[in-house]
């Protein structure tokens, strides 16, 4: 309750008097009623403290606007109550809280001071008492009404009901029930203001009933809202209540979020479809209850059709010469791409409704299919979202969940659209051949319908159930090894390789790229520290073994790491980095040229093998020893790769009289060919030439001629089959060291896309005879003279 009733009457004022005012916010304090009081105001504080100390009565006006912190005169009402402080306690934040009690009703006659304080004149008010029957029946009406509030209101309990039939005088009965009421402060200040005691209870009894009927109504609406939901949506009964509130007092809904989709959605320019499912959808939300579960989720779904670019698309940048300077800018080499983005755009150019193209990037890691795709993007003028496929096992995530599902969304094809904002942006869906399948699904035949230029027009995603075009997109998808990429998505995407770097070419992509964000990020300027060619070729050939541009990148930080600690320290000179500065900074050598170590020995060959990331040389070692005849095999080969030892021995002993052979040597020795790296799995018919070879020079006793190496795949009738990767193999081979390399004469053709610093270094030896290519391959007898000669023919 807002007033508790003292037991004794308190001590009335009479006549005139000059009190200090308290201006009160939102409260209306009743004669002979104790209320709590709580003030902030330092003026007000020491007002109180001076009354409390004084013994002195307040004036206790209500403010007209509670939301002026230091009100005048013409800020409060002039008719209030004369209180008595009874307690007062000091909290730290420097609150006030006091207990007053209410004497009697005074109204101000005039101001007579502002500071530091309001002060007044008052004059107290003489109630006008009538002890008719009619006061009487008013009286009694009045309590049986508070009884028939007490059983609606929550808010009143059955104390209430008995303290208002022991209110000795009809005066104190309607200030008690006036203070407990549930009504606005003007309310409450109009019945204050009221000195009619008779007129001051019919007012109050109105009160009383208007509240009562405002409690009848709301039993009635909560009992229709609990017999129209039922059992299982009562947690819809409060808003229900809202509802028929509204009704009743008719008020309608503005439905404003309604009008702002419906606004929404004439602004999408959405397809036919796409605008019929979401007026459909607009129409079920706007019979739903904000609350329900269902709201969120229809919310959600227009959200999504109204957000996505159906029509809204970049402009193409078609100033070929612009393009292809912002491509150089950010790429050095790459031609073969370069070139079938200019060549798109010259079409698009010729012919604005071009589908776009379905590009895949094969190449190692480093090479910078990744941030070509965001360099396209710049060169196009087009928006750029990258999709990271590696891992991805849900077919959910290319196509979306369907609405059924909680939490449901679209896939990822439909969000990068929307965080782009265009429907022509590039979409680059990375690490493609590393998508995985399990029971949720196959994300690889879910990129069937999207990555195909005579579909995607009318993609459509489980999320939004209905077709949005993906023609105008450029998507470009990117892969180590285009082999685990299923064949039907293979044939729908146009494969541009991009094999590595060459040693020149990572020299200027160093000078060019690498070493100025390095020194950027590293604080560095050209005055601390000069890179020399010699310098960054030694990083190049001694530090880094790889077809990509990573592991470079990461010895010049490493070298600028070690010139800033310097820097920091105090070092004014600059740091030249050439080879002789590199050994000191970088330690010893990573990688020699394994070639010239390994040379020279019978039974070994070097290889040239295509991984993932990149070339490499794979050296087969072969070795016989007395036994039954027998074939080992190890270094963990693949099935393909073990056929082709076996047919590779099979050719050398079905060819023994021509190579020079005892058939005794088959019979009475087993022969084991280990490739090394045995951790590493292994497969793939170009080794054959190889295992071949090495067999040979085994079983003659004949080394390989010094800085060779070879690839082909070899049939049981000698012939040498070409192979696939030849760039990547014989860049590595350039890495390593090797001088001659002998290939396949079907592979001569692609020795054009070869760059020509290699073509320079390199020397080819083109064979379709598996014997002549043996026969060339193979050096002089190794002498036989000592055990010391031995060893130094060993060591190479």
């Amino acid at each position: 309750m807002n007033g508790i009733e003292t037991k004794k009457e308190a001590e009335v004022m009479t006549g005139t008097e000059i009190l200090p005012i308290l201006p009160l916010k939102g409260t209306v304090v009743y004669p002979f009623l104790v209320v709590p009081l709580m003030i902030q105001q330092p003026e007000h504080t020491r007002l109180v403290d001076e009354a409390l100390m004084r013994g002195s009565r307040v004036g206790l006006f209500l403010q007209k606007d509670s939301d002026i912190e230091n009100p005048g005169p013409e800020d409060l009402y002039h008719v209030g109550t004369a209180g008595n402080i009874l307690k007062m306690l000091r909290f730290p934040d420097g609150t006030v809280r006091f207990l007053i009690q209410g004497l009697n009703r005074i109204r101000i006659r005039k101001f007579t001071a502002n500071r530091p304080h309001l002060m007044a004149e008052i004059e107290e008010l003489e109630e006008v008492i009538d002890e008719s029957v009619k006061m009487e029946a008013l009286q009694r009406n009045l309590n049986e009404r508070v009884k028939k509030l007490v059983e609606l209101a929550p808010y009143l309990n059955e104390e209430f009901h008995i303290s208002a039939l022991n209110q000795e005088t009809p005066s104190k009965l309607t200030d008690f029930i006036a203070s407990n009421l549930n009504m606005s402060t003007e309310q409450r200040q109009k019945i204050l203001e009221q000195v009619d005691v008779l007129k001051r209870a019919r007012t109050l009894y109105q009160v009383v009933n208007k509240e009562i009927e405002v409690l009848e109504l709301s039993q009635k609406i909560q009992a229709q809202a609990a017999s129209e939901l039922g059992k299982s949506q009562r947690h819809f009964i409060l808003r229900e209540q809202l509802k028929a509130i509204k009704k009743e007092l008719g008020d309608t809904d503005d439905g404003g979020e309604v009008d702002e989709f419906e606004k929404k959605i004439d602004e999408a320019e959405m397809s036919e479809v796409a605008e019929k499912a979401a007026r459909k959808e607009l129409d079920r939300l706007s019979h739903m209850s904000p609350s329900s579960a269902e709201y969120t989720v229809s919310r959600t779904y227009l959200d999504w059709l109204t957000a996505l670019p159906w029509e809204k698309s970049t402009t193409d940048i078609l100033d070929l010469k612009k393009a292809k300077k912002v491509l150089d800018e950010d790429h050095y080499d790459l031609e073969k791409v370069k070139d079938r983005i200019l060549e798109y755009l010259a079409v698009r150019k010729l012919k604005s409704d071009i589908k776009g193209p379905i590009l895949c990037f094969v190449g190692p890691p480093g090479v910078g299919k990744t941030s070509l795709g965001k360099s396209i993007a710049r060169a196009m003028g087009r928006q750029f979202s990258r999709v990271s496929l590696g891992g991805m096992r849900d077919e959910a995530e290319i196509r979306g969940h369907r609405r059924t599902y909680i939490g449901s969304m679209p896939g990822r094809i439909i969000q990068s659209l929307k965080r782009c904002g265009s429907n022509n942006p590039i979409i680059m869906l990375d690490e493609i051949d590393k998508l995985g399948t399990d029971f949720r699904g196959d994300p690889a035949s879910a990129l069937l319908e999207v990555l195909d230029p005579e579909q995607n027009d009318t993609f459509s995603d489980h999320y939004l159930d209905v077709p949005f075009d993906l023609s105008k997109v450029m998507f470009i998808t990117t892969a180590n090894w285009a082999e685990p990429i299923p064949h039907v998505l293979r044939d729908r995407m146009e494969q541009i390789q991009l094999p590595g770097y060459t040693e020149i070419e990572k020299l200027q992509i160093a000078k060019r790229h690498l070493i100025p964000k390095q020194l950027l990020n590293h604080g560095l300027t050209k005055s601390h520290i000069g890179f020399v060619d010699a310098g960054i070729k030694t990083i190049i050939d001694g530090y880094t073994r790889e077809a990509g541009l990573r592991n470079l990148e990461r010895e010049i930080a490493s070298v600028a790491r070690k010139v800033a600690r310097k820097v920091a320290t105090g070092t004014k000179t600059k740091t030249t980095i050439d080879a002789k500065a590199i050994s000191k900074l970088l330690g010893p050598q990573k990688f020699t040229r394994e070639v010239l170590v390994r040379q020279g020995r019978v039974g070994v060959v070097p290889g040239l093998a295509y991984t993932a990331v990149g070339g490499e040389l794979l050296f087969v070692e072969a070795t016989k020893m007395k036994g039954k005849k027998l074939l080992t095999l190890t270094g963990q080969l693949g099935d393909v790769m073990k056929e082709s030892a076996q047919a590779a021995l099979s050719f050398i002993r079905s060819n023994a009289e021509e190579l020079q052979l005892a058939d005794a040597i088959f019979e009475e020795h087993e022969i084991h060919i280990h490739v090394p790296a045995g951790a590493t799995p292994k497969d793939g018919p170009s080794a054959g030439i190889t295992m071949a070879v090495a067999l040979a020079s085994l079983l003659t006793e004949r080394p390989v001629k010094a800085c060779f190496a070879m690839t082909g795949e070899v049939t049981l009738r000698g012939e040498l089959l070409p192979i696939g990767g030849l760039k990547q193999k014989l860049l590595a081979a350039a890495r390593a060291g090797v001088s001659t390399v002998i290939l396949p004469e079907g592979n001569r053709k692609d020795t054009t896309d070869i760059p020509p610093e290699i073509r320079k270094q390199l020397k080819f030896k083109f064979f379709t005879d598996v014997l002549a290519a043996i026969k060339f391959a193979l050096d002089k007898p190794v002498a036989k003279s000592s055990k010391k000669t031995g060893a130094k023919a060993r060591k190479g």
